[in-house]
């Protein structure tokens, strides 16, 4: 990139030119003056469809239940499923000290471009950096009031938002999450390089669609094939947090806006780990 095009907004460039500043930290946003917020976790993965938002919901509701005040930044602008899953519509409000989060009926904070349009089924048509100054104000605007944990829904890959999750927001470790597929360890292996070209921790790894428990026998079915998680997490020095069934029951919660109701007991060893990090002050 010619520094003659630069548009000084290094958060949202991938660009190593020489007037890029080299201290990580140059680079966070400071979050809403009336904000606190103890831990942010990034839930990721290196592709779509893959299940980022039923694990961040599902994490999110899992440590609500445990007595934590939980938030979740929907930063998946073009994609946004959140709001539906907990059952939110109509518009947020604001005002000149900032926006307030929707709140489920559990009392989850949640912020969502959603949250924010006339009509929740116009398209999102934006360009990258908009789009980034977006998830940025999302931070930087919202007023996350007492949050013990605010989890931060990824788009997939590893473009302009992942780069300014990580770069502008201080993320103190992400879940990966992936699926049984044999393309498993290509979907890990870009969301753990660039955790690490980011120093982010990666607090471990949630397997989506792992099987189908039969009805009638209770037998594991695995229809998309034997689990290659074991040797792609031993692979990349990664602690296996879950595997998360195929359940007909939890799609319909989940499509019914009642993803609180999901009684999620594979949840729990990802839950542990996002309790196991260091208490930090709001």
């Amino acid at each position: 990139m010619s520094e003659t095009n630069c548009t000084h907004d290094c958060s949202s460039c991938g660009e190593n030119c020489s007037s890029r500043k080299n201290n990580p930290a140059d680079f966070l946003e400071k979050p809403n003056p009336l904000s606190k917020i103890r831990h942010v976790i990034g839930v990721v993965s290196g592709k779509g469809g893959v299940g980022k938002s039923l694990v961040t919901s599902m994490l999110a509701s899992t440590m609500n239940r445990r007595g934590f005040h939980t938030g979740i930044l929907d930063a998946d602008i073009t994609g946004p499923s959140i709001p539906k899953v907990f059952g939110l519509h109509g518009k947020v409000q604001g005002n000149d000290k900032g926006i307030q989060p929707a709140k489920s009926k559990g009392g989850v904070d949640v912020i969502s471009v959603n949250l924010l349009l006339d009509d929740e089924n116009t398209p999102v048509v934006w360009r990258g950096p908009i789009v980034a100054n977006i998830v940025k104000q999302f931070w930087t605007d919202v007023i996350w009031d007492d949050v013990d944990y605010l989890f931060v829904d990824m788009p997939p890959g590893t473009g302009d938002v992942p780069l300014t999750v990580f770069q502008s927001i201080p993320v103190d470790g992400i879940v990966i999450v992936t699926s049984p597929q044999e393309l498993v360890s290509m979907i890990v292996a870009k969301a753990v390089n660039m955790a690490k070209m980011m120093n982010i921790p990666i607090l471990g790894i949630v397997e989506n669609m792992s099987y189908v428990k039969c009805p009638d026998c209770g037998r594991e079915i695995k229809v998309f094939g034997e689990s290659h998680l074991e040797e792609t997490a031993e692979k990349y020095g990664l602690k296996i947090l879950g595997r998360i069934p195929l359940d007909p029951k939890v799609a319909q919660k989940c499509d019914a806006g009642c993803a609180e109701d999901v009684e999620a007991p594979w949840m729990n060893p990802a839950a542990d780990a996002v309790a196991a990090l260091p208490v930090k002050s709001k």
